[in-house]
Parts: structure tokens; C-alpha cells; sequence
């Protein structure tokens, strides 16, 4: 067995914190107030950084074991914790993964919003890295909320930065599907045109499949204007 003083300080002040909420929980059982803990508000990424005793990565994971302990945080807060943590962790997907796939798919629509907003704004600091994130809130934003604007938004940012060569063509085109979905043949018609004119793609499978999209759209829009 290790002894205490062979584990990092980071990780004794880090049980400390979560020994202490535990026990004013319990102290809120004990007077008959069974309610969840009130999520604290996050500290500030200075304070952080000089708890995790140069192990960042470390103390953001255990930060955000910590912060999914609470069931119906405030997501005012909850948000400044996952800015935190992720300030702390930048390389991390995981407050990102969590924004998206875990606090969005709230059943409340204001606290789904303010989780997909999160996302969309930590996407566009680092947008070839987190870009699976905000495809999942684009697609949330379609199918959960209904919000076609607010997943176009989404798709566009998607479109317009995710530009690495490992991000797959279906990122790329979830605008044009949306702005089908909005009846927007037009502007559907013009991405399509502009991202095989930009000769960014190499793909012949996804050059075929916008040729054909592009003359699919030409054709609905001949029909409209008949």
C-alpha cells in the first residue's frame, strides 16, 4: 500500500472538497432538508491550476467526476464549471462530450440551450479538435428542440471551420440538408456549387455525391419555378 504522503497534494485537497460536500449533505439529511447540494460556484482557473500541483489534466477529470455527482445542477453554473475545467484541460473532450450528449438532453428546452450554446462557443476556439460535439448539438438542436435556425447555425460554424482533413464529409454537409429542411433551395444550391468550386475536396465518393445533390437541387428548384 502507498503511503498518503506518496499521493499528489492535488488529489488529497481534491477528496478533501468532496469529503466536505458529502458531509454537509448528510448534515441536510440529518435536519430533514434530504435536497441534492446546492452546486458551488466554480472556482476561478487560477485557483484550479494552483490546487492541481502541475497535474492540470489530472484534477480536470476528477473535476468533472465531482461535478456529475450533482443531478439538477444550475446550469448558469454548471456552465462556469465546465468553462473552467476545460480552461484547465484544454486538449480535453470531455466537459464538451458531457455539455452535449449528458446536461443537453434535458428534458428542459432554456437548460438544453444553454448547454448547446457552451458547446458552440468553446467549438469555435479550437474547432478541428471539437467539432464531434457540435455535430451532436446540431443534431440536437433539429430533432430535440426543433430549432431548425439554431442547427443551421451549428452546421454552418461546422462548415465554414471544422476544415482538417479527418473531419468526415457528412460534417460538412449538414447545412445543405438543413437548408433543405427549411426550404432554402437556393441557398442549398449555392453551398453545394461553392464547395465543389473551392477545391478543397478530394474525395471522389463525396465529389459524386455533391454532384448529384447539386443537380437534385437544380431540378426541385426548375419545379418551383414552373
Amino acid at each position: 500500500m502507498r503511503p498518503v504522503s506518496a499521493v499528489p497534494r492535488w488529489v488529497l485537497a481534491f477528496l478533501s472538497l468532496t469529503l466536505a460536500t458529502q458531509v454537509a449533505w448528510q448534515a441536510r439529511r440529518d435536519t430533514g432538508m434530504a435536497a441534492a447540494p446546492e452546486l458551488p460556484p466554480a472556482p476561478g482557473t487560477h485557483a484550479l491550476r494552483l490546487a492541481s500541483f502541475g497535474e492540470p489534466e489530472g484534477l480536470a477529470r476528477l473535476a468533472m467526476v465531482h461535478l456529475q455527482s450533482y443531478r439538477t445542477p444550475d446550469y448558469a453554473r454548471l456552465v462556469e464549471w465546465l468553462e473552467a475545467i476545460l480552461e484547465l484541460d484544454p486538449r480535453s473532450q470531455y466537459p464538451l462530450f458531457s455539455a452535449a450528449r449528458v446536461y443537453a438532453e434535458t428534458p428542459d428546452p432554456e437548460r438544453s440551450r444553454m448547454a448547446l450554446d457552451f458547446v458552440y462557443r468553446q467549438f469555435l476556439r479550437d474547432p478541428n479538435r471539437r467539432w464531434p460535439s457540435l455535430a451532436h448539438a446540431a443534431l440536437l438542436a433539429k430533432h430535440r428542440l426543433k430549432d431548425l435556425p439554431l442547427a443551421r447555425r451549428y452546421a454552418q460554424a461546422l462548415q465554414r471551420h471544422a476544415t482538417a482533413s479527418d473531419v468526415p464529409p457528412w460534417v460538412r454537409q449538414m447545412e445543405i440538408f438543413i437548408l433543405e429542411d427549411l426550404n432554402e433551395l437556393e441557398a442549398a444550391r449555392i453551398l453545394v456549387g461553392s464547395l465543389l468550386q473551392s477545391g478543397t475536396l478530394h474525395d471522389p465518393a463525396e465529389l459524386r455525391f455533391l454532384e448529384q445533390r447539386l443537380q437534385e437541387l437544380e431540378r426541385r428548384l426548375a419545379e418551383q419555378n414552373r
